[in-house]
Parts: structure tokens; sequence; C-alpha cells
């Protein structure tokens, strides 16, 4: 007999991991919201980019990882997946915002 909260079927882990996504991705919406107003705040392509604040944000994720048990060479792979799609999408704003001369 399975334990409370352990799923029985593969079909049950799916769904959970599908409600997990969906969580995710309101989360993600959430950090774009804020990607596209920091770029506001930026005043070239360097202050995008900002490799010292991608590696703070990537050694924190490791930590936070650690702590809850995800592994961190996963945790840096996402993170930094997803960092490099923000960077894309805030320079594209950044530039609608402050267009080269």
């Amino acid at each position: 007999m399975p334990q409370p909260g352990t799923p029985a079927s593969l079909d049950e882990i799916r769904d959970r991991i599908d409600a997990l996504d969906a969580d995710l991705v309101r989360l993600l919406a959430r950090r774009e919201e804020l990607v596209r107003a920091a770029a506001g705040f930026k005043k070239d392509e360097q202050a995008v980019r900002a490799p010292d604040r991608v590696e703070r944000v990537v050694a924190a994720a490791r930590a936070e990882a650690e702590r809850a048990g995800l592994s961190p060479q996963v945790a840096e792979a996402v993170w930094r997946a997803m960092i490099a799609a923000f960077v894309d999408l805030e320079l594209t704003a950044h530039s609608r915002i402050r267009p080269r001369p």
C-alpha cells in the first residue's frame, strides 16, 4: 500500500508534474514582469547582461537547491537557461525603451 502522498501510478506522477509545471509557468510570468520593469532602470546592454549578478543568482539557486533537496547541478543548468532567456527578453525590452543613437 502506498504511503500518503506517494503517487500510486505513472499517470498520477504525470498529473502532479503537470500541476507543478503550471505553477512554474505562473511564477515565470511574474518574473518576466519584473525583468521587463528592470529594463527601464538599466542604462546600457552591459547592465542588462550583468555577469556578476548572474553568478550571484546562480550561486544562490545552487545553495537553495541543496537546502531543498534539489540537485545543485540541475538547479544551475535550469537557472542559467532561464537567465539567458530572460536576458534576451530584457535586451529586446531595453532596446525599445532606450534605442541606440
